[in-house]
């Protein structure tokens, strides 16, 4: 009788140890990473830029705010912040204090799906049916219902107030030390609120350096913004599939990017020019989804160098 039910509980007991890991250690192991990319004109000097995204806050998350608030140490030259602040509709004084020392320097963001609406209980399994079918977010799924409306206007109320630019679908510049840095912004495509016709053209002549900022790397956004020549695009949303094989990777990326450049630095070429992508794995997950497996939260410390230069992953 008991060899029957040997194998069962040894698999309950390593998947219960998978789980613990997964949402006691994992989750709150966070890491910052640090990415070279040969992307500036000959003879500028390095930018040094801070990544943050898809913090999810949950209230109560003090080992979150504490890491984030250590970031201002790196006294980056700027900060980008590429949405999903937010997994709770109170959260957003806990976001603005976490960040409250990284507002001390210029910045930039744009809003993720979670900053507009809360998030919603998903069986997992939903996201490796929905990118079989080609179907994510509201590009191909049907229009959400009885979502909750975060207060996304307090959060960018806080963001505008220290100055950060606003790139929802517009065009933004930062002085770096007299260096002219453009950034030009989409709104989320995972809920359909790009506008590239309202940004289109391409980097500025009167920029120093230009660069594509978004929330969900759909490709529709990447084409155009590779199309367009920016040498360097960055965006969040992916988690870097959050739940990983080891020595696999990931199995999605909740958008239509390939899993092969579901976090780090890649390349993505459209009409015959091609960019910098840089997808940060992020530093939260959903309230709901607390887990993280073999893919820790992070920040990405990345510092742009001239193009003649190699790229360091």
């Amino acid at each position: 009788m008991r060899a029957r039910y040997k194998i069962p509980l040894g698999i309950t007991a390593a998947g219960a140890a998978g789980l613990l890991y997964a949402a006691g250690f994992e989750a709150r192991s966070f890491r910052l990473r640090r990415v070279t990319v040969p992307v500036l004109p000959s003879g500028m000097r390095p930018l040094r830029v801070l990544q943050v995204s898809d913090i999810h806050m949950v209230g109560g998350q003090r080992k979150k705010q504490r890491w984030l608030r250590s970031l201002a140490g790196l006294r980056p030259d700027f900060v980008l912040n590429t949405g999903d602040n937010l997994s709770d509709p109170e959260g957003v004084p806990e976001v603005l204090d976490a960040l409250g020392p990284l507002m001390e320097f210029p910045g930039a963001y744009v809003f993720g799906s979670n900053d507009y609406y809360g998030p919603t209980l998903r069986n997992p399994a939903r996201y490796l049916v929905e990118k079989v079918q080609g179907r994510h977010g509201l590009n191909g799924n049907a229009q959400a219902v009885g979502v909750v409306h975060n207060p996304w206007e307090d959060l960018r109320d806080g963001f505008d107030a220290a100055g950060w630019l606003n790139l929802t679908n517009t065009r933004g510049t930062l002085k770096i030390e007299g260096a002219s840095i453009e950034l030009t912004g989409l709104d989320d495509p995972h809920i359909k609120r790009d506008r590239y016709a309202e940004v289109s053209g391409g980097p500025s002549d009167a920029a120093d350096f230009s660069m594509g900022v978004v929330h969900a790397p759909y490709l529709r956004a990447l084409d155009s913004f590779a199309a367009d020549g920016y040498p360097l695009i960055m965006a969040g949303h992916t988690h870097g599939g959050q739940l990983c094989i080891p020595f696999y990777g990931a199995l999605v990326t909740n958008c239509d990017l390939d899993t092969d450049r579901v976090k780090g630095l890649s390349t993505h070429t459209s009409e015959g020019r091609t960019s910098y992508l840089h997808v940060s794995a992020g530093c939260g997950a959903s309230r709901y989804t607390p887990v993280r497996f073999a893919c820790p939260p992070e920040a990405t410390l990345l510092t742009l160098v001239g193009r003649e230069q190699r790229a360091l992953r």
